[in-house]
C-alpha cells in the first residue's frame, strides 16, 4: 500500500513538473515576457533624429550628442549612496528622490537618473561608473539651430509623459518625442525607430554577454532627414522687419502652396527650449502676457479682416451678376444702410466710383452697396446669406486650409442661423452690412489671408499651404499636391488683379512700389477693441496688407498683420513690399524704405492696455 502511495506521489509530481515545463517553453514561451525578466538587461540603440534643410538645401536644425545616466534601482546598494552622490556631484537627497522616483517606475527597468550630460561631464562619469553596478550610459541626442527665427514653426522635443507611454507602445520612460509644430506634425518620419540589443547578467547583475546570441537584437531604422518650404533668408529677413512690433508675416508661393516665411512676433531663440533648463524657459516664456510669444499668430490669431476683405465681396458680386466692372455707385461721403445709421467713407465729396476706383481708393460705400445687392438677390437675406457663405469659405476661410502643423484657429464667417438666433430672426442685410469692409461678425487669420492673396493670383484656384517640400526617401502629402477651386470664375479676377495693381500704382499703397516690378495688393485697416475692467474700450486699428508679385507672373503671395499699426498703408504695406522684393531680387535696394521699417517701435501701443489704473483684461 505504502509502494503504491509512493508510486501515485511520484506520478503526481513528475505530471505537475511535465505540465510546468510544458507551460514555460510551449504556451507561455513568449519572447515579450522573456526578454522583461530582470536577468535580462535591455539597451537600446536611438538613431539620430532627422535634420532639418530649408527649400535652398540650407541646414536649420540638426543634432548634438549628449548623455543619459540610466539607472536599475534593483542593482543599487543604498550603501553606496554617499559615494555615488559624491562622484556625480549631487547631494545624497537628491540621489536618493530620484532612486525612489526610478523604483516607483519599475525597480527591474531602466531610468533616467541624470539627463542631458554634456560630452565633459560624461567623460568624468564613466571613469568611475565601474565602481557600481545599475549604473550605465545610454547616448542619445539633442537639437541644435543654425537660425534664431520660426521656433513656433519647428516646435521641440522633450521627455515623453506618463499618458504618452500609456497611449504609445513604442515609447518609454525618458524618451524624447516632437511637441509642438513640424517636430510633432513628423515625429515618426524625424524620429526614425530605435534599436535594441540583449544582454544577459549573472547572479551578480553582471553582463555576461548577449541574450541568445542576439537573436532578439533589432537594428534601429535611420530617421528622414525633411526639407521645409521655408526660404530661411528670407525668414531671417522678416524677423528683423518685425522687430518692436506685434504681428506676423506670411508670404507663399502661389503655384505650390508652399509657404516661403511665417514669421511671429515677438519671436524667441529656439535653443532656449533645450537642455535641463527647458521647463524654466518654457514657464518664462508662457508667462510673458504682453508679447505672448509662445501664441502662433500667423495660424492662430483671429483678427477682422478689414478692407481686404472688400475683394472677396467684389468677386462674389461679379459672379452674381449684380455688379459689373463698369457699375457706378454713388458715393456722399459714406452712406446711410439704416436710419441715422452712417458708414463713413475716405471722401466727404459727392462721387461716382466704378470697381477699379472703389478697389484702388478702398470705398466703403461701394463695397457696403455690393453686399447689399448679393444678399437681397434671394429670395430671403437668410438664403442670400448663406450663399454668400458658401462662396466666402471656398476660398478657406472658416477653416483650418488643412496645412501640415498641429495648431491653428478656424476664423469665423457667420451664417443665418448664427443672426437668427441674434435677431429672433428679424434682420436684413443692412443688419450685417459691416461684413462687406471685414469688420462685423467675420474673424480670419493671416495664413488665411495670405492664401486669399495667392488664390486671386492663380485666378481662382490654390493648392493647400503646407511647410515640408521634401522627405528623405519618401514623397509628401498627396493632399499638397491638389488643386482647390474657389466657387468664382476665372474672368472675375481680371478687374479685380487690375484693381489691385492700382492699389500701388496710385491708391492707397503708393508707399510700396517695387523699381521693375509690378506689386498687385490691398490695404486693410481693422477696428481693434478690448474689454478693461469690464469695459469695451477701442485700441489703435491693426494694419492689414495682402499682395503678391510679379503681378503678370506670380511669384510670392503676401499677408503682413501688425497689430496695432494704425492703417495698413502705414506698415503693413511697406513691410510686404520689402520682403517681395528680397525675395524677388535677393536684394533690398530702397535703403531708405528699410531704414525706416527697422527703426520702428510700437512699443508704447502695446503698453497702452496697462496704463488704466486696476486694470484687469477681459478676454
Amino acid at each position: 500500500m505504502r509502494d503504491k502511495l509512493f508510486q501515485i506521489i511520484v506520478i503526481a509530481i513528475s505530471s505537475l513538473l511535465i505540465i510546468r515545463l510544458f507551460n514555460l517553453q510551449i504556451i507561455n514561451n513568449n519572447s515579450s515576457q522573456i526578454l522583461e525578466r530582470a536577468s535580462i538587461q535591455k539597451v537600446y540603440d536611438f538613431p539620430e533624429r532627422g535634420y532639418i534643410y530649408d527649400r535652398n538645401k540650407k541646414l536649420i536644425v540638426y543634432n548634438e550628442p549628449y548623455y543619459d545616466l540610466m539607472i536599475i534601482p534593483k542593482d543599487i546598494e543604498i550603501s553606496d549612496s554617499m559615494s555615488i552622490s559624491k562622484e556625480l556631484n549631487i547631494t545624497s537627497r537628491d540621489f536618493l528622490t530620484r532612486l525612489n522616483k526610478a523604483k516607483t517606475y519599475s525597480p527591474v527597468k531602466p531610468s533616467i537618473l541624470i539627463s542631458g550630460i554634456t560630452k565633459n561631464e560624461y567623460a568624468n562619469i564613466q571613469e568611475k561608473l565601474w565602481k557600481f553596478s545599475g549604473l550605465f550610459i545610454q547616448k542619445k541626442s539633442k537639437r541644435k539651430y543654425n537660425f534664431k527665427t520660426a521656433s513656433n514653426l519647428f516646435g521641440y522635443i522633450s521627455e515623453v509623459n506618463t499618458y504618452e507611454i500609456d497611449n504609445n507602445p513604442y515609447y518609454r520612460a525618458g524618451e524624447m518625442i516632437g511637441r509642438q509644430g513640424l517636430e510633432k506634425s513628423y515625429e515618426n518620419i524625424l524620429r526614425g525607430k530605435k534599436g535594441v540589443k540583449y544582454f544577459q547578467k549573472d547572479k551578480f547583475n553582471r553582463i555576461i554577454g548577449r541574450y541568445n546570441n542576439g537573436n532578439y537584437d533589432s537594428l534601429l531604422i535611420p530617421a528622414k532627414n525633411i526639407e521645409v518650404t521655408l526660404d530661411i533668408d528670407l525668414q531671417v529677413y522678416g524677423d528683423s522687419l518685425m522687430k518692436n512690433k506685434f504681428g506676423s508675416i506670411i508670404a507663399i508661393e502661389p503655384n505650390s502652396g508652399e509657404i516661403l516665411a511665417l514669421v511671429n512676433s515677438p519671436g524667441y531663440d529656439p535653443s532656449l527650449l533645450v537642455g535641463r533648463d527647458r521647463s524654466y524657459n518654457y514657464n518664462n516664456l508662457n508667462l510673458d502676457s504682453i508679447g505672448k510669444p509662445l501664441f502662433e499668430r500667423g495660424l492662430q490669431g483671429q483678427y477682422p479682416p478689414g478692407s481686404t476683405f472688400k475683394i472677396i465681396n467684389a468677386l462674389i458680386g461679379l459672379q452674381e451678376n449684380v455688379i459689373q466692372e463698369e457699375t457706378l455707385f454713388r458715393c456722399n461721403g459714406g452712406h446711410f444702410y439704416a436710419k441715422n445709421a452712417f458708414m463713413k467713407c475716405h471722401t466727404n465729396e459727392e462721387t461716382y466710383t466704378d470697381l477699379n476706383n472703389a478697389i484702388y481708393t478702398s470705398c466703403n460705400t461701394y463695397f457696403a452697396k455690393t453686399y447689399k445687392e448679393i444678399i437681397e438677390n434671394y429670395e430671403t437675406s437668410s438664403i442670400g446669406l448663406d450663399k454668400w457663405k458658401d462662396y466666402v469659405t471656398s476660398f478657406g476661410f472658416g477653416n483650418f486650409l488643412g496645412y501640415d502643423h498641429p495648431i491653428g484657429k478656424r476664423g469665423f464667417i457667420p451664417n443665418s442661423d448664427y443672426y437668427n438666433r441674434w435677431y429672433n430672426n428679424s434682420w436684413r442685410a443692412s443688419t450685417t452690412i459691416s461684413n462687406s469692409i471685414g469688420q462685423g461678425e467675420v474673424l480670419t487669420t493671416p495664413i488665411q489671408l495670405a492664401n486669399f492673396a495667392a488664390i486671386i493670383a492663380n485666378k481662382g484656384w490654390y493648392i493647400p499651404p503646407h511647410f515640408v517640400k521634401n522627405i528623405d526617401n519618401d514623397s509628401i502629402d498627396k493632399n499638397y499636391k491638389n488643386i482647390k477651386e474657389t466657387l468664382i470664375s476665372e474672368k472675375h479676377f481680371d478687374p479685380i488683379i487690375k484693381g489691385m495693381i492700382d492699389v500701388v500704382e496710385k491708391g492707397t499703397a503708393q508707399n510700396s512700389k517695387i523699381k521693375g516690378i509690378t506689386f498687385a495688393g490691398k490695404t486693410g485697416t481693422a477696428e481693434n477693441f478690448i474689454k478693461i475692467n469690464g469695459q469695451r474700450k477701442q485700441l489703435t486699428d491693426h494694419s492689414i496688407f495682402i499682395g503678391f508679385a510679379p503681378a503678370e507672373d506670380p511669384k510670392i503671395a503676401i499677408c503682413v498683420f501688425i497689430e496695432n499699426g494704425y492703417w495698413g498703408t502705414r506698415w503693413a504695406a511697406p513691410i510686404s513690399s520689402l520682403i517681395a522684393e528680397k525675395y524677388l531680387k535677393r536684394n533690398v535696394e530702397r535703403k531708405w524704405l528699410e531704414k525706416y521699417i527697422l527703426n520702428g517701435n510700437l512699443t508704447e501701443e502695446y503698453m497702452k492696455p496697462y496704463l488704466y489704473e486696476n486694470f484687469t483684461i477681459n478676454e
